[in-house]
């Protein structure tokens, strides 16, 4: 394993844990067992929603620890990739995990064949029983909510579907089973990072002006039930047992969505934004009709 780095490109902060578990609701005693890590990924993920809308509003992400904790605990909001990573990185090693970052390659989207795309999201290797997992709750609705060990060529079933990790000239790619093949999802770089480089990453998927995040909303949310994400106006519901429900929603019908169901607190400034979302859908409805 490379040497642990922490997201923010300081010494690793504590992070309040009480705050934390009450955001997830997880209580009692926590050892760092394969078992807890389970319950800590499927909570994590059903109370924290994947999302970027401060890039949207051209606000900065910051990953210095205490504005992680003030937007993700304090203010009860969700974050994309590396504000997840930077929570749970810390959390984990708070409860005595050994926890290792890495960036990746997202190929979705993408074609194998075609020019490699920036390494721009993060997850994290976590040592359970000298046995190694991959943690991954900030990649919105394609990653299973439980860890998924780290046995190259193995392919494992989970409720929302079989994944696996094949080695690859650079590093591990991570594939998900689907239409009956099997489909790249990110390639993580197997060598050292430093902090800068998470904070260049960040950097450009927050700045660059061809990142995904500053045109279009994606907020994603994993239950035990089902998977939600809200795709620019379109929500769609992926229930474990198969039954998969999607619709366009209007303004308001978004701002029900963003609190209700993902549990955000929309703010006034999100409004403008949700209006050139719908607008833009529906232009393009418009240009689509015959």
């Amino acid at each position: 394993m490379s040497a642990i780095v922490p997201l923010s490109g300081q010494a690793m902060a504590s992070v309040d844990l009480s705050a934390y578990l009450k955001r997830i609701g997880l209580s009692g005693a926590l050892p760092p067992t394969l078992g807890t890590l389970r319950s800590i990924i499927a909570h994590h993920m059903a109370s924290i929603p994947f999302e970027a809308i401060d890039v949207l509003l051209g606000r900065e992400i910051s990953l210095d620890p205490n504005a992680v904790d003030d937007k993700m605990l304090r203010q009860q909001r969700g974050g994309y990739c590396f504000e997840h990573a930077n929570l749970l990185q810390r959390v984990l090693q708070a409860l005595g995990y050994s926890v290792e970052t890495h960036l990746a390659r997202v190929w979705v989207g993408h074609e194998l064949e075609g020019p490699a795309p920036a390494a721009t999201h993060a997850s994290l290797k976590v040592v359970v029983d000298d046995a190694l997992w991959l943690v991954d709750v900030g990649f919105g609705s394609f990653m299973p909510n439980e860890p998924l060990l780290w046995q190259p060529e193995r392919s494992q079933q989970y409720a929302y579907g079989a994944y696996r990790l094949r080695k690859t000239m650079s590093g591990f790619m991570v594939e998900s089973h689907h239409d009956h093949a099997w489909q790249a999802l990110y390639e993580i770089l197997d060598f050292p990072w430093e902090s800068i480089d998470y904070q260049m990453a960040n950097h450009y998927v927050s700045r660059y002006p061809t990142s995904h995040f500053r045109s279009r909303l994606m907020v994603a949310m994993t239950t035990p039930e089902a998977r939600y994400t809200l795709a620019s106006n379109r929500l769609k519901v992926a229930r474990v047992t198969g039954e998969v429900e999607e619709r366009y929603l209007s303004v308001e019908e978004m701002i029900d969505a963003l609190g209700e169901r993902f549990g955000l607190n929309v703010e006034s400034c999100w409004i403008p934004v949700l209006e050139r979302i719908v607008a833009s859908a529906q232009s393009q409805d418009e240009a689509a009709s015959p």
